[in-house]
Formats: C-alpha cells, structure tokens, sequence
C-alpha cells in the first residue's frame, strides 16, 4: 500500500507521491506535502501553458515563469 500524505493543495489525505520531483528543498517539501493526485494536475497545468505560451524551456526566462507558475498553482504563493 502507497504511503499517504495530507495534501496542502487538495486539503486532503491523498497519496504520496513515489520520489521527490526535483532535488533539493523545495523538491522535498513538494514530496512532503504534495499529493501524487496533485502534482499530476500540475503537470497537465504545466503542459497547456507550455503549449500556449509556446516556451521554449532551454530559455532561462522560460523556466522561471513555469517554476513561478508551479508555486502558485500548488502553494497558492504569488511573487512579491
């Protein structure tokens, strides 16, 4: 049986997620506290809006809006 968790994004006790997404803290504190269910809706999130802005992620500017647009969607957390 997979290990649950309680998901700070869907408020819920949903299942962990296999390994953390990235390395580092901020990979960790996502494995931690981020549902598998959760991350999945982030990575189809990630994929319209890599579609739509058309990004180009070997572009440094890209890639900080996406991670930008990752912790507002699952933390709720807007840049100041």
């Amino acid at each position: 049986m997979s290990e649950k968790i309680y998901c700070i994004k869907l408020k819920c006790e949903l299942e962990k997620l296999d390994k953390p997404p990235f390395p580092g803290n901020r990979g960790m504190y996502i494995w931690n506290n981020i549902s598998k269910n959760a991350w999945e809706d982030w990575l189809k999130q990630q994929t319209i809006l890599i579609n739509e802005k058309r990004l180009n992620l070997a572009d440094i500017k890209s890639r900080k809006y996406l991670k930008e647009q990752m912790e507002i969607f699952l933390f709720n957390e807007t840049k100041e």
